[in-house]
């Protein structure tokens, strides 16, 4: 039975883990997550929304059998599962995550792989791993870090303790909490709205933030205007700035236009 579903509808892809009762992430959510993105790539996704079924979004990794291996299998499974996760990451499309109930370890750091997250009100947020003498293994604390701050990312790992969305949506890790009814409707909303935007442009911003976040400031102004230019060359960027002029010379305000993508 599958760990994890995909549709692709409108543009949109709806990944939806899918291992009760706490969607543990195992070797096969892995392999099927991995499949997911490839599958996105190929299908010409232009959002991508990650959600969960059931009353919690993910208890994080399934650890019955690490005990039973060595320390070599063990690293050669995580760095199997940090691969899949930062691929995820690397989607040039907008992904927006919906967390509902607990979110902890690996389903935690799978959530900040997202470049939006949507809280219901039911959701916590943790780090388990200091209770069990480990360490956020799929980069948890420096992900944490850089959206809240390194003393916020340092207490919470050390501590364990489930942060509610509240305030993770008060330092930045969150960006917006919702009642729990309608956590899956505004976060379609919010994908349909991405998957009707312009496309290319979104992609060029997500690089941006990864080389600002990988290398700084000074590395993402070298890189602007080789990830800038080629949007001007695009159908969507001539429609948009051939509206806009249009319409400033006519004193009209800006109409709403339809972006392909392309």
């Amino acid at each position: 039975m599958p760990h994890l579903t995909l549709t692709v509808t409108d543009g949109i892809a709806d990944v939806v883990l899918n291992n009760p009762p706490q969607n543990r992430i195992d070797r096969q959510m892995a392999d099927e997550l991995a499949a997911a993105t490839e599958d996105i790539t190929r299908r010409n996704a232009r959002a991508v929304l990650l959600r969960a079924g059931g009353p919690d979004f993910c208890f994080g990794g399934d650890i019955v059998d690490w005990p039973d291996l060595s320390t070599a299998e063990l690293r050669a499974l995580f760095e199997h599962y940090m691969d899949v996760f930062n691929a995820f990451e690397r989607l040039p499309i907008p992904v927006i995550a919906a967390v509902q109930g607990r979110c902890s370890g690996g389903g935690f750091e799978l959530a900040l792989r997202a470049d939006v997250i949507i809280a219901a009100e039911s959701a916590h947020f943790g780090h388990p791993e200091q209770t069990l003498g480990i360490v956020t293994l799929l980069g948890g604390i420096y992900r944490v870090a850089e959206r809240a701050g390194r003393a916020r990312a340092f207490e919470w790992a050390l501590t364990s303790e489930q942060i509610p969305a509240r305030t993770m949506a008060d330092v930045g890790v969150v960006n917006r909490v919702v009642a729990d009814d309608t956590l899956l409707q505004e976060a379609t909303d919010l994908a349909r709205k991405l998957a009707d935007g312009p496309t290319r442009a979104h992609a060029a911003h997500k690089a941006l933030l990864q080389v600002w976040a990988a290398n700084g400031t000074t590395a993402a102004d070298q890189v602007m205007f080789d990830l800038a230019m080629p949007l001007f060359e695009t159908q969507d960027a001539k429609a948009g700035l051939a509206s806009a002029v249009t319409a400033y010379k006519a004193g009209r305000p800006r109409p709403a236009l339809e972006f392909h993508g392309r």
